[in-house]
C-alpha cells in the first residue's frame, strides 16, 4: 500500500480522471513523486468498476483501491446488504474477508466483526477503507483464517467464508473440496467455533453438489440481480437435521422477486404436462438455478409444456416469479412455417431444443430485436415448436 496516493493531489487527479482513458495515462511520465503511472492507473480502474457495483466506495472520499481484479471478485453492496440481512448477533468472523465488502455490510449488523485477509497489503487497505467509511467495531487480521482459528478458541455468533477455486481453470462444474479453503474438510474446525456457518459460493457451482459436500445445511439462497444469478449461499447450522428450505430471489428494476420452497416439496411434486394455451411463462435465472422446476408449476397451478423445457402455460393469466407473455400462434418447426419470419425481428429463446439461437437466426435469417418473442422448443409429445408470442407487461 502506498501511502503517497492518499495525498490530496493526487487523489484529487483520481477523483477528475477515473472514467479518463488509461492507457494514455500508464505511457505518460510519472505525474506524481515515488507513484508509477502503474499504480495510479490502478487505482483509476478499480475506482471505475466500482462506480455501479460498490457505490458507497465510489462517492466516499480518500478510498484507497486494490488491483481491480479484486473488486471484479468481490460482492456487489447489494449482494453484500443481502448476506448482512441473513445473520445475527453479537459478533462474526469473515474467514476470507478480501476487500471488505461483505465485512462492511456485516458490520452494521453485528456488533462486532472480525475480518481475515492472508494477502497482507490486501488487509492493509481493508484497514485503512473501514477507518474511512467510519466502521470502527470491525477487526482485521492479516492472517490465514485458517489458521488463525487453529490458534485461537474465541467462539463465534457467525462465521462466513466465500472460498476460492484453487484453479480458475478448472471448468464449469467443479467441487468446494477444490477451493481454497477446502469447507468440507474444514467444517469440524468451523463448529468447534460456532453453531452457524455462512458460505458463499459461485454460481456455476451445482446446487445439489453443494448439498451432497456439506453438512447441516438449513437452507440455500439463490441470489439474482436483474436475471443473473450472482451468489449461491449455504446457511448450515450445527446439528441441523430439517428440511432443507430453497429461497430464491431476484432483484429487478426496483422490485425483489421472491419464491421459496422446500427441497423435499420438489422431489415430491408432480409435474402435470399439457399444450400451449393462452399464456407462457419462463421462471426467473434464480429458479431455474435452484432446480424448482415441479413445484414452481404446481404452485402457480401451471401446464408444463415439457419434462426437460421449463416453459410453463395457463388458460388465464396469473402472477408468475419471472417473464410472462401471451402466445400469439403456435407453430410447429419447420422450414415452410418460418419463411414469414425471414428478414424480420425478433428476440429468440431455446428452451429444449436441438439448434442454439446463432443456428436459428442463421438458418432462417430472423434479426435481434423488436417486440417480438420467439421461444424454440419442445412440445410434451417431443415434437418441435416455435410459440409466437408478446410480453406481458408487469
Amino acid at each position: 500500500m502506498n501511502k503517497l496516493i492518499l495525498h490530496t493531489g493526487v487523489q484529487l487527479f483520481i477523483d477528475k480522471n477515473w472514467n479518463t482513458d488509461t492507457l494514455s495515462v500508464l505511457l505518460q511520465k510519472p505525474l506524481f513523486d515515488g507513484i508509477s503511472q502503474k499504480e495510479l492507473v490502478e487505482q483509476l480502474e478499480a475506482k471505475k468498476k466500482c462506480k455501479d457495483k460498490l457505490p458507497t466506495w465510489f462517492t466516499t472520499p480518500h478510498i484507497y483501491y486494490p488491483n481491480k481484479l479484486n473488486i471484479e471478485q468481490t460482492s456487489s453492496e447489494q449482494t453484500a446488504r443481502y448476506k448482512a440481512g441473513l445473520v445475527d448477533g453479537k459478533n462474526l468472523l469473515d474467514l476470507t474477508g478480501g476487500f471488505g465488502v461483505d465485512t462492511y455490510f456485516f458490520s452494521k449488523k453485528i456488533e462486532k466483526v472480525f475480518h481475515c485477509e492472508i494477502n497482507k497489503e490486501l488487509s492493509e487497505i481493508a484497514t485503512y477503507n473501514f477507518g474511512v467509511l467510519g466502521q470502527e467495531n470491525v477487526t482485521c487480521i492479516p492472517e490465514d483464517g485458517i489458521h488463525y482459528l487453529q490458534n485461537n478458541s474465541q467462539k463465534y455468533d457467525w462465521i462466513f467464508v466465500d472460498p476460492s477455486r484453487r484453479n480458475e481453470n478448472i471448468g464449469k462444474v467443479f467441487l468446494l473440496k477444490d477451493c481454497l479453503p477446502n469447507i468440507p474438510e474444514q467444517l469440524p474446525l468451523l463448529f468447534s467455533h460456532t453453531q452457524k456457518v455462512l458460505i458463499k459460493v459461485s454460481p456455476i457451482l451445482d446446487l445439489t453438489q453443494g448439498l451432497e459436500e456439506l453438512n447441516f445445511v438449513k437452507e440455500v439462497h439463490v441470489v439474482a440481480i436483474n436475471n443473473e444469478v450472482k451468489e449461491l449461499l449455504y446457511l448450515l447450522e450445527k446439528d441441523y437435521t430439517g428440511d432443507v428450505v430453497i429461497k430464491t430471489i431476484n432483484f429487478t428494476h426496483g422490485r425483489e422477486v421472491v419464491f421459496d420452497f422446500v427441497l423435499n416439496e420438489e422431489k415430491v411434486s408432480s409435474t402435470k404436462l399439457g399444450s400451449p394455451q393462452k399464456f407462457l411463462y419462463e421462471p426467473n435465472a434464480a429458479i431455474l438455478k435452484s432446480g424448482g422446476f415441479k413445484i414452481v408449476g404446481e404452485k402457480y397451478g401451471l401446464d408444463k409444456l415439457h419434462q426437460h423445457s421449463h416453459l410453463y402455460t395457463s388458460e388465464t393469466l396469473v402472477e408468475f416469479p419471472g417473464r410472462r407473455f401471451s402466445i400469439v400462434q403456435v407453430l410447429p418447426y419447420s422450414k415452410k412455417t418460418l419463411r414469414s419470419f425471414s428478414q424480420t425481428k425478433a428476440n429468440i429463446t431455446t428452451r429444449n431444443f436441438p439448434l442454439s439461437v446463432a443456428e436459428i437466426r442463421k438458418k432462417h435469417k430472423i434479426k435481434d430485436g423488436g417486440d417480438r418473442y420467439l421461444f424454440f422448443t419442445k412440445n410434451h409429445d417431443d415434437s418441435l415448436l416455435v410459440l409466437d408470442c408478446s410480453k406481458v407487461l408487469d
